[in-house]
């Protein structure tokens, strides 16, 4: 940031404004001045100065009720705020602090001083902007990554899937992945780490690799989670799991089957729309060294819908808590009531119908749905 700093100077008395002014812009400043409280406040929305000067004496809005309203602006509320008090008005000075002004200059003014302060705070705050924006693009960087390792459903036509992903952060806490267990089974996964911060985001990052080198005729699904769990056994700390639902589908046999390690039931959709839950229980993962994991295998024909999810699109609505079992009813429905739409189009409006349209959800959130 190399462009002139600007302070707005709020003051009914001409003669302090001036003065103010003359030591500001003698030093390089740009200056903006305000004679009252609501003046201030609608110059400051419209030139975002770096730095606001308030009186806190002033007729009519005095300068802690315009500080309050300053700081209920979004459009200045990280814009700080130094009062202008007399040399011995302690009380003031503290209760400006405490409504969240950062400084105080006293009357009658040093020029030094003034300087001094001025520069500072906008030191500070230029550089926490700095700070927030380096870890911002730090974030983006992440998920870029992230998201350079989810499959793409145009990219694996023959898995006839689609899915929709939604992280809170920058970087999820949910991973999802389609990929060829054999020649003739196709492998849906869909898993949730507690929590989402960063801790749990570079977890999903290490999943896909863990995913694929257990998996394949060596192994069967089971053997699949079971691995992952010894791994993850050694790697998560501080109470974090992961919960995990692994889908195998032999299209040509008509054969599913579904490993479950402490994740919400799947739900079936049949071609002649009857509804279902593949509801088989089985433990967490990354916390016992030896897990017990629910197994189901069942027929399928063509037409079939299945769809995994995390509990991030279930356990919230709009904002608010439900219980996990209406949330899931819910989706069954959603799911049900779409089977008629193409795969992508189904996706999209059950988890719309859930979380509500165009609104970013309360956790991280995946809905992933195929067909046999």
């Amino acid at each position: 940031m190399n462009e002139t700093p600007s302070i707005l100077i709020v003051d009914d008395e001409v003669v302090n404004i001036m003065t103010l002014e003359w030591m500001l812009r003698d030093a390089g400043f740009e200056t903006w001045r305000a004679a009252s409280g609501p003046e201030a406040r609608a110059l400051a929305s419209k030139v975002r100065p770096d730095l606001i000067i308030l009186d806190i004496v002033m007729p009519g809005e005095d300068g802690f009720t315009t500080c309050e309203r300053l700081l209920a602006d979004p459009a200045v509320a990280e814009t700080p705020i130094i009062f202008i008090s007399g040399l011995g008005d302690v009380d003031n000075k503290v209760r400006g602090l405490k409504m969240g002004a950062v400084d105080y200059i006293a009357k009658p003014f040093a020029k030094e001083e003034v300087l001094a302060r001025v520069k500072l705070h906008i030191r500070l705050r230029r550089g926490h902007a700095a700070m927030l924006k380096e870890q911002t693009d730090k974030l983006s960087q992440i998920r870029e990554a992230q998201q350079a390792i989810l499959a793409d459903p145009g990219e694996i036509p023959e898995a006839r899937f689609a899915v929709r992903y939604v992280p809170v952060l920058e970087a999820g806490g949910d991973f999802y992945d389609v990929f060829p267990l054999t020649e003739r089974a196709m492998g849906y996964f869909v898993a949730d780490i507690s929590g989402h911060d960063l801790g749990a985001s570079f977890v999903t990052s290490s999943l896909k690799a863990l995913l694929r080198q257990n998996s394949g005729p060596l192994y069967t699904p089971q053997e699949t989670l079971k691995n992952i769990n010894a791994v993850l056994t050694g790697l998560l700390k501080d109470g974090k799991h992961l919960t995990a639902a692994l889908a195998a589908l032999n299209r040509t046999r008509g054969k599913l089957t579904l490993v479950n390690a402490g994740h919400p039931p799947p739900i079936l959709v049949t071609a002649a729309g009857q509804t279902s839950l593949l509801d088989v229980e089985g433990d967490i993962l990354g916390v016992f060294d030896h897990v017990q994991l629910g197994i189901l295998e069942r027929k399928v024909e063509a037409g079939d819908r299945i769809f995994l999810y995390t509990d991030g699109l279930v356990e919230r609505f709009r904002g608010e808590a439900r219980p996990r079992d209406r949330g899931i009813e819910a989706l069954a429905l959603a799911c049900q009531e779409t089977r008629n739409l193409p795969m992508s189009a189904a996706v999209l409006e059950a988890s719309r119908r859930l979380n509500g349209a165009g609104r970013m959800p309360d956790d991280d959130m995946v809905l992933l749905g195929f067909e046999v």
